[in-house]
């Protein structure tokens, strides 16, 4: 490999990693589903392959199309801030019922409705388009041709090695989670950091 690929690859992964790696919905999602060892590997590779694929259309100038349509951005966040408060609220209902905060007394998620999850807390989330498209689309489509190809490997490995570590990684927590309580303060701060993201959406459209 030649400098040039690997300082392209070593700068996607690094802009990568430090837009991802932060408290948010979806990986909020990704390490409750890793407690409970439920679909996990499904719901790393969705997740990477997203954010592989809104990267690649990033580095390709889609960012510098989707901004000149108008009222997108304000369509995305009122539907990401429905399906935050929705997913807040059931999180904090969860908090209050301590029978239902035993994994093994939960009916499991099925595969279905695990991909569906993930897909909403992706794609309704304005965030991942500003991430992925927008910031590294911006630098993707500045960087030489010959760097570009480097710099979304850099940027999707980046992606997956993290969410398969959250996904994978959470296990080592599962002593922890063993007690009723834990799940119903993990429930209970899922449910507040969603109604608090769902709330910035809906300042974010008002504001604008």
């Amino acid at each position: 490999m030649t400098s040039a690929f690997l300082f392209a690859f070593a700068k996607g992964f690094a802009l990568s990693l430090g837009l991802i790696a932060a408290i948010g919905a979806q990986n909020m999602f990704v390490l409750r589903q890793g407690l409970r060892c439920e679909h996990v590997w499904p719901i790393v590779l969705f997740c990477a392959a997203a954010d592989a694929s809104l990267i690649v259309a990033g580095a390709n100038g889609l960012g510098s199309a989707l901004a000149l349509v108008p009222g997108l951005a304000t369509a995305l966040s009122l539907a990401g801030a429905a399906f935050l408060a929705w997913y807040g609220v059931s999180a904090l209902r969860r908090s209050a019922q301590p029978s239902a905060m035993v994994v093994d007394r939960q009916a499991g998620m099925t595969l279905g409705a695990a991909l569906a999850g993930t897909a909403a807390f992706t794609f309704l989330n304005p965030h991942v388009y500003i991430d992925t498209v927008l910031l590294m689309g911006a630098v993707g489509t500045s960087l030489p041709s010959d760097e570009r190809t480097p710099f979304i490997i850099g940027a999707a490995s980046a992606s997956f090695a993290w969410f398969a570590s959250l996904g994978f990684g959470a296990r080592f927590l599962a002593p922890i989670f063993a007690r009723p309580v834990a799940w119903r303060i993990l429930d209970l701060a899922i449910g507040v950091a969603m109604l608090a993201l769902a709330t910035s959406l809906l300042r974010g459209v008002l504001a604008s």
